[in-house]
């Protein structure tokens, strides 16, 4: 049988449970880098084609490789305001601010900033006619020159997780995005180049592509819960519902 659930004071046993969830199944119920997808696309989430698998046309996505690291953080400015009267504080809050960074391997095929880009050049935007040019043609792999007018034109960035089971953990798109900062760094003596983007975002959404959530893992979930001994900890009886989320909380409450 899995280790217990502490849920609150009243069931805390230090030795006997984990807690808020099960940790038994850590290890294929928990996101690894390997089972996160990032893709490219319009800048709004209402703008992707139905079906979220259409790869070129109008509100395409598309899949980005070589990746090394991926970075989004978002801040919600709060400050907190004190009265005559009370010596107790509250607090006013303002709009979140969100960054985000990419980290990715220099190679042969579309650059980094060309891959920002995919859906404005299947949009026909013609990068070659901008007073200030990213490439020469809109069938160049790459992009460069931050002055070009094609990046003034926002773009989206979805992600989502999986675990080693393929349930959808979750997911986002992050909307009208904008570059901030391009960089490229090599040095004597180096294996690989990198390239970094850096930049800004209207605001992240909640995204379960319906594509993803219809896939099959082709393995037998409830078998491999049953080698556990996943069944309910209050009856015995009730065997752990399949595909659902890592902690189980239909049963602990």
């Amino acid at each position: 049988m899995p280790l217990g659930i502490t849920q609150g004071i009243t069931n805390w046993k230090s030795q006997d449970n984990s807690v808020e969830r099960f940790t038994d199944n850590a290890a294929y119920t928990s996101a690894h880098p390997d089972d996160t997808l990032l893709l490219m696309g319009p800048p709004r989430l209402a703008d992707i084609s139905p079906g979220a698998d259409k790869t070129s046309g109008p509100g395409s996505i598309l899949a980005v490789g070589m990746l090394q690291t991926f970075q989004v953080a978002s801040q919600k400015p709060t400050t907190p305001v004190m009265a005559i009267g009370s010596g107790r504080s509250f607090y006013v809050s303002g709009k979140s601010q969100t960054s985000w960074r990419i980290g990715r391997l220099f190679c042969n095929g579309r650059n980094l900033l060309r891959v920002l880009y995919h859906n404005a050049v299947t949009n026909g935007v013609q990068v070659q006619n901008f007073d200030d040019k990213a490439a020469t043609a809109p069938t160049d792999n790459f992009f460069i020159n931050l002055d070009s007018e094609l990046f003034y034109i926002p773009f989206g960035m979805g992600a989502f997780f999986k675990d080693k089971m393929h349930d959808i953990i979750g997911g986002f798109y992050a909307e009208l995005a904008m570059l901030t900062t391009y960089s490229l760094t090599f040095s004597v003596g180096q294996n690989m180049i990198m390239e970094d983007v850096g930049g800004l975002c209207d605001r992240l959404l909640p995204w379960r592509p319906t594509s993803v959530i219809n896939a099959n893992s082709g393995a037998d979930r409830r078998t491999i819960d049953t080698v556990l001994g996943f069944t309910s900890q209050n009856s015995g009886s009730t065997a752990l519902p399949t595909g659902s989320s890592s902690d189980f909380t239909a049963i602990t409450d």
